[in-house]
């Protein structure tokens, strides 16, 4: 089950009880708004598409105090459709991940024509809505409760970029951006496996780790499981990336790495790519890379391929053993020193070389 990171409301009978044009109050009812705020805690982000006046509209959300609960309004008198697909661009969100419910059969017909992958619901369904699997995620951790501030402090950067006059660089140095990359805790993991759930576009080879799975490789010495999270001026990013190491005393491989789409554009995974060649290159070590192409996870393999992993025949690769995932590649990097990142500050621990006895 896919699970939904966005829903759309329509607002005319459905958030609300009324037609904003023509009542002079409408009624949110307690239903209604629990709807609102348990989605809001869960990290469902939510939208509006409506066909209205936008400041009068726009008003009468805040004036119901739940205007501050709602990313990108698309509020208007263009098809719903056309919102509907503009707000998952915006979130770099896959259709089928956006849910849009409307009290119109017409309205969620439209939308069904030309967005087939978007799921529909009528405005009656909205009391079933934090019942259903799709609107439940597995876990509940720090970001996702704050998702929605996270998403609105990117809109805020994002706008920032756009009046920002200089050289992309400057920009980058003017966030104060700050990255860290720490072993996982007890306290982490749950972020940590939200991340492999949601991430498609930055994942290496789209496999889920549980958190049982996770949890069992904290105590393996020869393996490292590390989270990395990202702040700025605007505000935390939080839990940004995984990576999931294991130090063979022929190489070190590299099971998984994931990183949020939301900081591609800030270098983040080029970042981590350029420590861990770097941390191997300390520990005079060969890099060995599992990548599976899928059709989200382009921007992976550009950002190995940048690093410099490529195929070999080195011996490293063979003595890994033969336990590759059906349609998993191996990349092969032999490292060199790189130098530190020069548009964020990043603390990072160095990573202890493996042991004769902890691999044998």
């Amino acid at each position: 089950m896919t699970i939904v990171k966005c829903l759309v409301w329509d607002l005319d009978n459905t958030l609300w009880q009324g037609t904003v044009l023509e009542d002079d109050d409408v009624v949110l009812t307690d239903e209604v708004r629990e709807v609102i705020t348990t989605l809001d805690e869960r990290g469902i982000l939510q939208a509006v598409a409506s066909k209205n006046d936008h400041d009068l509209a726009w008003e009468r959300l805040e004036r119901l105090g739940v205007a501050e609960y709602f990313v990108l309004p698309r509020i208007g008198w263009g098809p719903k459709s056309q919102s509907v697909r503009e707000i998952a661009t915006e979130l770099n969100f896959a259709l089928n991940t956006i849910a849009f419910i409307d009290d119109q059969p017409a309205e969620r017909a439209e939308v069904e024509f030309h967005l087939p992958e978007v799921r529909r619901y009528a405005a009656e369904q909205v009391a079933t809505l934090l019942t259903l699997p799709e609107f439940s995620p597995p876990v509940s951790t720090v970001d996702s409760r704050r998702r929605r501030q996270m998403y609105q402090a990117g809109f805020a950067r994002d706008q920032a970029r756009e009046t920002h006059s200089g050289p992309d660089e400057d920009f980058l140095r003017s966030l104060d951006l700050r990255m860290t990359i720490a072993p996982a805790g007890e306290e982490e993991l749950t972020r940590v496996e939200e991340l492999t759930l949601r991430t498609s576009q930055m994942n290496a080879t789209g496999v889920h780790y549980s958190d049982a799975a996770l949890h069992a490789l904290l105590t393996d010495p020869v393996h490292e499981v590390l989270v990395v999270t990202m702040g700025d001026r605007f505000g935390p990013h939080g839990a940004v990336g995984i990576i999931l190491l294991e130090k063979k005393p022929s190489a070190w491989h590299l099971k998984l790495l994931a990183t949020s789409c939301r900081v591609v554009s800030f270098g983040a995974g080029a970042t981590i790519l350029n420590w861990l060649t770097d941390q191997a290159a300390r520990a005079g070590t060969h890099l060995v890379a599992d990548f599976r192409r899928t059709d989200r996870n382009r921007m992976m393999e550009v950002a190995y391929r940048f690093a410099g992993f490529a195929e070999t025949d080195c011996a490293c690769v063979s003595e890994l053993g033969d336990d590759a995932a059906e349609g998993v590649e191996r990349l092969h990097l032999e490292p060199s020193a790189r130098p530190a990142p020069t548009t964020l500050t990043l603390t990072a621990a160095d990573i202890a070389p493996v042991t004769v006895s902890a691999a044998g």
